[in-house]
């Protein structure tokens, strides 16, 4: 990408009283800039920052908008002016902002347009709820504020997809300047891809002026996975009518020429709709004519929001954002968020200003600036929604891993933030799982894995999903569930949370009191590193989890049970000590002499009070790691260098100790900074190289916050800050009645043609020949695949198939699509593309149908069509067509 500054000299390392003072300075200034009606006087730095700057942190990626897995821009470059604005996944989502002094225009976000100079970045701070860059050149002084009002002891607040804009401008030379600024966001926020149409509409709404792009087809909830953007929903804009000059929707190129050319926008709003995102790039626009600036600070915001009108699926059942479950639609979030603005401000500053003193005082500067840039990722990368009950539910996606949602070894490592900041939050996102494991549907002794593929909630998707325990996590999950559960506890100071679900913890640990000592051959929260029996790291786990569970059992009363499991653990932590020792560190698995491996799962024995393992273990371990470690970081273990940034900032509280915690830290730092990977920060890297090996913008980062669990009272400060009183989630919702109206593989007799050979393109219409095709039996794949009915064996990379049908009459209105796909797919209906799917299910899931689809539907003579594509693993292709009949709660 172009205007990428790297330069990999020498990291300057500042000492604790000096971090300490420049934090202070840091967050009192960026609180400074963003207070109504205060002067600032700014002084221009004669070059742009760098990414070696020694007192400015510039990470991979910065947050600008981040609110949840769809509604997340960060800027991938050093200065916002040196590309374009992105989704997390790195489409481009361009948000550009331009500014016009003394009829100059320049560039402050957004590479383009290209001919346009850029006013020069002088300047980025990123806080926990802020990310403020400034600006200086031709003699005016630009602070940009972008405001995320993440407050985690205020869900229905941190639940708002908003994000404001400020701009804070005043002449730095004495004189005055004639400044207007102008704002656009594209369409491409509002699809997945470029290539779908959009529509448009403006409004007056209270003092406000708004701008609203949606897509056409709306197809709500309809896919899943990983590298995906919203199609459904719409992207709002708004200012105050008493600020905006100017605001319109069109094509980009002709709002950026009239703003440039005449300091204002096209009269009419453009009518060419729908349109695809990329046809003519429609945008919508602002522009704010400032007047004269002089040496006073003037102030316009703005602010973006996006309504995605229900968020998630669990169960069958579409869930509404948790700040629409008392009705409130998107006139309610606009209105209500410029009103709040004023006091959301200030209650960020403090925020912010607190959470930056207790990190720096903790750890450093560079532990503050590591959390700071955690804490809006690792809650974009969830989202909070209201049950049938209308009690908060967090749910994660796995970002650039899978895709999973509500990924037990994902929120494990995420954990720490949230306990830290928000019991409420723990509870939100342990709920959901908890539910479903004790539900009729789970039917193993240990814990789920997830709940399905983002955002669908529908079912554990990885391994063997519900149907077999082939490559699933057995200790992992059920070791993370108990050490969570107890950790919750000692944050609310009761048991009262895991007393709602003590039968299942009770099986999890008689699982682990069988299974967690010496695990069999399976795999961990590591998956990435393959299979491995005898892990020493994740014996400890269990054994820590354990241990957790008798205080459970104590704070339960149920003494007898406690002293058990105490016994239990401190058995196995003795032998552990013994068979897991090859000298002068601790083996990766208990048969492999001449091994070793990050040992991150010890930590809850010091934060939990469980004194299973000895300060010799940990001190022994540190000694050793500060001895393998590379320049970038200490890796995972012996077999590999790459390593988890999670869990290296575990591993290096360890001891407890400033200076062993400062020497696994300050690599990680080196990696933040020389990266050459621009993506929003990484949780896996080489290190020895500092690239990253795969993930990005995952929500695992909240797990640098462990080091604040070590500290009781200012954890207890912190948890007690958090006053909402949730209980009563709903169960698991009962699964719908399914009642077939085209069938599938699991009714008799039902065939399709196919061919494994690339067809014509016009394969899926209605008037192709399919005569010289093969006729086989659904479904199609191979037998060993999760949930298959197999008719047909299909073991090649592709596979096309179709059917004529003739759908019973009257066509039910809510028809939906029924299918099981493994993995890729592409569904035509009547010639016209009706789904498109990635990655894979391990059982049958609906699809809504488009009422026009519906609508088109003939007597007889309907042909649906399927492309499936196989890359590894099993693979599986069926569908039909159903009606469903949800039950009342």
């Amino acid at each position: 990408m172009n205007g990428f500054k790297r330069n990999l000299g020498a990291t300057k390392i500042l000492s604790r009283t000096t971090a300490f003072a420049v934090v202070c300075v840091i967050v009192s200034t960026a609180s400074t800039l963003i207070s109504s009606g205060e002067q600032v006087t700014t002084q221009s730095r004669p070059i742009a920052i760098t990414r070696d700057s020694d007192d400015v942190f510039i990470p991979p990626a910065t947050p600008l908008v981040a609110c949840d897995p769809y509604f997340s821009v960060w800027s991938f470059a050093d200065e916002l002016t040196d590309d374009t604005t992105r989704h997390w996944t790195g489409t481009p989502q361009g948000i550009t902002c331009l500014i016009r002094i003394d009829d100059q225009t320049y560039r402050i976000m957004g590479n383009s347009p290209e001919d346009l100079p850029a006013l020069t970045q002088t300047d980025l701070k990123i806080l926990p709820t802020r990310t403020v860059c400034e600006f200086n050149g031709a003699g005016v002084s630009v602070n940009l504020t972008f405001l995320t009002a993440a407050l985690p002891h205020n869900l229905d607040i941190l639940s708002r997809p908003v994000t404001y804009l400020v701009w804070n401008v005043n002449a730095t030379d004495s004189k005055e300047h004639r400044v207007s600024i102008y704002f656009e966001n594209e369409a491409t926020l509002a699809v997945n891809q470029p290539t779908q149409k959009v529509n448009w509409s403006k409004m007056e709404l209270e003092g406000l002026s708004v701008t609203r792009i949606g897509s056409q087809n709306q197809p709500i909830l309809a896919k899943k996975g990983d590298d995906l953007r919203i199609d459904w929903g719409y992207i709002y804009s708004a200012a105050a009518t008493t600020d905006t000059t100017f605001h319109n929707i069109g094509a980009q190129d002709a709002l950026r020429a009239d703003f440039i050319k005449h300091n204002q926008l096209p009269s009419e709003t453009d009518a060419r709709r729908p349109r695809a995102a990329n046809d003519d790039t429609p945008a919508a626009a602002f522009v704010f004519d400032l007047g004269d600036v002089d040496n006073k600070q003037v102030e316009r915001k703005l602010i973006l929001a996006y309504d995605d009108l229900y968020s998630i699926q669990y169960f069958e059942r579409n869930l509404r954002p948790y700040w629409r479950r008392n009705g409130a639609d998107a006139e309610d979030l606009i209105t209500k968020a410029f009103n709040d603005f004023t006091q959301l401000r200030r209650q960020c500053a403090e925020f912010d200003q607190n959470l930056m003193h207790d990190l720096t005082r903790a750890g450093g500067i560079d532990y503050a600036n590591l959390c700071a840039l955690a804490y809006r990722q690792c809650l974009a990368a969830n989202k909070l929604v209201a049950d049938a009950n209308g009690q908060p539910m967090l749910f994660s996606k796995e970002c650039f891993s899978n895709g999973c949602i509500g990924t037990v070894d994902v929120i494990y490592p995420m954990s720490p933030m949230v306990l830290f900041l928000s019991p409420t939050l723990t509870k939100a996102m342990l709920a959901p799982v908890l539910n479903y494991a004790r539900s009729e549907r789970w039917t193993f002794p240990f814990a789920p894995h997830d709940l399905g593929t983002y955002p669908l909630a529908n079912g554990q998707a990885y391994g063997g999903g519900e149907h077999s325990a082939e490559n699933q996590m057995p200790v992992e999950e059920s070791a993370n569930m108990l050490l969570m559960i107890s950790a919750l506890a000692e944050a609310e100071g009761n048991t009262d949370f895991a007393a709602e679900y003590w039968p299942t913890l009770l099986k999890w640990a008689e699982f682990l009191e069988e299974k967690g000592y010496d695990p069999e051959n399976q795999l961990c929260t590591d998956d990435f590193a393959g299979h491995l029996a005898h892990n020493v790291n994740l014996s400890a786990k269990a054994i820590n989890a354990l241990g957790a569970f008798s205080r459970l059992c104590t704070g339960l009363g149920k003494h007898d049970l406690a002293r058990k499991y105490n016994r239990l653990a401190a058995g196995f932590s003795k032998k552990w000590a013994k068979e897991a020792d090859d000298g002068d560190h601790f083996r990766l698995a208990f048969d492999k002499s001449g091994t070793w491996s990050q040992k991150y799962n010890l930590v809850w024995d010091q934060i939990l009070g469980l004194n299973l393992f000895t300060d010799d273990i940990r001190n022994k371990e540190m000694a050793f790691y500060k001895k393998v470690q590379n320049r970038y970081g200490l890796p995972l273990d012996n077999r590999s260098k790459y390593t988890k940034l999670d869990w290296v900032l575990w591993t290096a509280t360890l001891t407890e100790k400033r200076e062993d915690f400062k020497a696994l830290l300050d690599p990680v730092m080196l990696f933040l900074r020389e990266t050459s990977d621009r993506v929003p920060m990484t949780d896996w890297y080489w290190t020895h190289n500092a690239k990253r090996v795969g993930f990005q913008a995952r929500p695992v980062v909240g797990g640098v916050f462990l080091k604040m669990l070590y500290n009781k009272n200012l954890w207890k400060e912190w948890a007690g800050r958090d006053n909402i009183k949730a209980s009563n989630w709903a169960p698991v919702p009962k699964p719908p009645k399914i009642i077939t109206i085209i069938p599938y593989a699991r009714d008799q007799g039902v065939t399709w043609k196919y061919t494994t050979t690339r067809p014509a393109e016009d394969w899926y219409s209605i008037g192709f020949n399919d005569s010289g095709w093969q006729t086989g039996k659904a479904g199609f794949g191979t037998p060993a695949t999760p949930g298959a009915t197999i008719g047909t064996r299909w073991d090649t990379s592709d596979i096309w198939i179709r059917r004529s049908f003739d759908p019973a009459q009257p066509i039910p209105e809510d028809l939906k699509l029924y299918i099981h796909h493994d993995e890729d797919a592409q569904v035509f209906i009547n010639g016209t593309p009706v789904a498109e799917f990635t990655g894979f299910t391990t059982d049958y899931m609906f699809h809504p149908l488009n009422d026009e689809i519906v609508a088109e539907l003939k007597p007889s003579g309907n042909i649906i069509a399927i492309h499936c594509k196989q890359t590894s693993g099993g693979q599986y292709i069926d569908a039909g067509l159903v009606r469903v009949e949800y039950p009342e709660e």
